[in-house]
């Protein structure tokens, strides 16, 4: 029998940066924190089959590479700065004909302070962060995912769940009334980008695409009367791909975080079910997982 490597991609991972921009005319501060992740592929193969590691950039210079890139260039929007990361590694090495760049951008939030902002203290006002996923081939174009991801949501009524089937395995009762709470996962991928160029002509779409989903997100998931997570996970997705024209799929992943009803009634007839129902069990254990991938309709990009 004999066998040969059939993919190989390796990097750095982990990469922590922080930057932080001082305006010296008003004295504002602005930080940006991210975890980067940088995967290479290419003519690597003799550095697994023949212990040659002539073809190696060693991933501690991959991590410098990023420190650099980040004094020299912008660090925003992500979607910028990991194609201009995965752009020099495809250009400087010539042997490396696709860079993958993961950035997770880190929420800080500009803090209040007797009613004004504060030109340079912020908080960390959740685990939401901004992601995106860059992919660059040699040749090929620069293809961008961005994402919301960790994003915590609940409303206290607004949601049902009914007419669903049931048989021997169904112990579920319906309900016209219940919590909704869920992760939002939530990821646009943009058309493909011929360049760095491309994608620096198209700068400001970024920022105003991230805003647009995120408040697509939380509006249709507060005004929405909810008849499932499938129901209302499609609108917020059609929303998405009808207000950004450059989208070509928007991905939903929402877990089903369960607050169960607690019956109290064994305790002198409490009444704490249905209708009279105030003190409820947040569930830790088995949950549902509800996913979609709407794209745009072929008569759409005509």
């Amino acid at each position: 029998m004999t066998s040969k490597l059939a993919a190989a991609r390796y990097g750095k991972d982990n990469v922590r940066v922080y930057k932080v921009h001082r305006d010296q005319k008003t004295g504002v501060q602005t930080v940006v924190e991210m975890t980067i992740c940088v995967l290479l592929e290419g003519e690597i193969d003799v550095s697994y089959t023949k212990a040659d590691n002539s073809v190696v950039v060693a991933t501690d210079s991959m991590k410098n590479t990023i420190f650099i890139l980040a004094k020299q260039h912008p660090v925003t929007p992500p979607e910028l700065f990991g194609s201009i990361i995965g752009t020099h590694f495809i250009e400087t090495y010539k042997h490396i004909h696709v860079a993958h760049v993961n950035i997770i951008t880190h929420r800080w939030t500009r803090m209040t302070i007797d009613g004004k902002p504060h030109p340079h203290s912020f908080l960390r006002d959740g685990a939401e962060t901004r992601n995106v996923q860059v992919d660059v081939t040699e040749g090929k174009g620069i293809e961008i995912a961005s994402s919301i991801s960790g994003l915590h949501v609940l409303k206290s009524t607004g949601s049902e769940f009914w007419g669903f089937i049931r048989d021997e395995y169904t112990t579920l009762p319906e309900t016209r009334d219940r919590i909704l709470s869920t992760e939002v996962d939530a990821t646009w991928k943009w058309k493909k980008f011929d360049s760095l160029q491309a994608v620096k002509a198209d700068i400001p779409k970024f920022d105003r695409a991230w805003s647009l989903a995120r408040e697509i997100t939380l509006k249709t998931f507060a005004e929405e009367v909810s008849a499932s997570v499938q129901a209302t996970m499609y609108k917020m997705a059609e929303k998405i791909i009808a207000a950004v024209p450059d989208v070509e799929t928007v991905d939903y992943s929402l877990p089903n975080k369960h607050y169960f009803e607690v019956d109290l009634s064994w305790h002198k007839g409490i009444k704490n079910t249905g209708k009279d129902a105030e003190v409820y069990a947040p569930q830790s254990g088995p949950n549902g997982l509800i996913k979609c991938t709407v794209s745009r309709s072929v008569s759409a990009k005509l």
